[in-house]
């Protein structure tokens, strides 16, 4: 469980109210919203919300105030104030803010990160940086989805970056220099180590990274293991293994998601039939589809379309 009370004694909650702040300035409505600066949004619920499922793309995040929960295959993820969350790798997740009100809502920063940026940086840094960590081998922490403390300096480089929302004319120079700055203390934080082995191309971590861009480009193609394998070097059964430790979930269940959230975003956005959309992302059977869209969303196709369509600003997460 989170202890609200000792995260807020501790030195960083002033900067973390500060950044709670800047993000109240600049969330008029819920919802995700997009901002000036490429790849920075910024989320506000004035309430807990239902549960609902999203794709997390590579990022950072920082969570300025209340909490949520996600659920990431077989694993429950908590975090709260004080806290960041790194994703690696494209991850097909299910989640709900659970702490959150009209007078305290749930506040939160997301950063997009191109894992290139990041192998830039290792590369530049060289060894300058740490040891990667022994716990590298440890099957629990090989998850593309972690969270930590915040440090102070991704806290003070974070809310740098979001103040300079409230100037506009500065963005330009500006936010690429405290962008960098967030993915430099992230590299030397206590994550680091986990997003070097993302990138670094000798490691098991990075081949299933190349597998989630793999099947994210064609998930709607029939799911070889044995082509993925030989495409990573790796025999089928260690591929196996190694997915499941990143993602929590098998390349089979991975892929459905992937399809899944394809086909509501083309019934959502692009108005498709529930039938086309399921040929469009690969099924060969609508009935079959509407049972899988059902067990993964709780509502059928169309009931749950139209339901969505009276909640988008709540639709993304982070």
């Amino acid at each position: 469980m989170i202890d609200i009370n000792a995260q807020l004694a501790q030195p960083e909650a002033p900067m973390c109210r500060r950044l709670a702040e800047l993000v109240v300035k600049h969330t008029s409505e819920e919802g995700v919203q997009d901002t000036c600066i490429p790849g920075l949004q910024v989320f506000r619920a004035d309430h807990p919300t239902s549960v609902s499922s999203s794709v997390y793309e590579p990022s950072l995040c920082v969570m300025a105030q209340g909490s949520k929960t996600l659920q990431l295959g077989d694993k429950e993820i908590i975090y709260g104030p004080l806290t960041y969350m790194i994703s690696a790798v494209e991850l097909p997740v299910v989640g709900c803010v659970v702490d959150a009100s009209p007078e305290t809502p749930y506040l939160a920063v997301k950063l997009a990160i191109d894992p290139q940026e990041v192998a830039e940086m290792v590369l530049e840094l060289g060894d300058t940086l740490p040891p990667l960590d022994q716990q590298r081998d440890c099957p629990a922490a090989s998850c593309g989805l972690c969270v930590a403390p915040v440090d102070v300096g991704i806290l003070e480089a974070m809310t740098r970056l979001v103040s300079l929302l409230e100037s506009p004319a500065d963005c330009r120079i500006l936010a690429p220099l405290a962008r960098r700055e967030i993915i430099y203390r992230a590299l030397i934080g206590e994550m680091g180590w986990r997003m070097r082995d993302f990138v670094s191309t000798d490691s098991q971590a990075h081949r299933i990274s190349k597998v989630i861009a793999v099947l994210k480009d064609r998930f709607a193609e029939p799911l070889r293991v044995r082509d993925l394998a030989e495409d990573v070097n790796m025999s089928e059964s260690t591929l196996f293994h190694s997915f499941k430790q990143v993602t929590r979930m098998s390349p089979v269940q991975f892929q459905k998601k992937l399809r899944l959230h394809e086909a509501r975003r083309l019934m959502l956005s692009e108005g498709l039939e529930a039938a086309t959309a399921s040929y469009r992302v690969g099924y060969e059977s609508p009935s079959h589809f509407s049972r899988e869209y059902r067990r993964m969303f709780g509502a059928p196709p169309r009931a749950d379309v139209i339901k969505l369509r009276g909640e988008q600003p709540m639709l993304a997460s982070m």
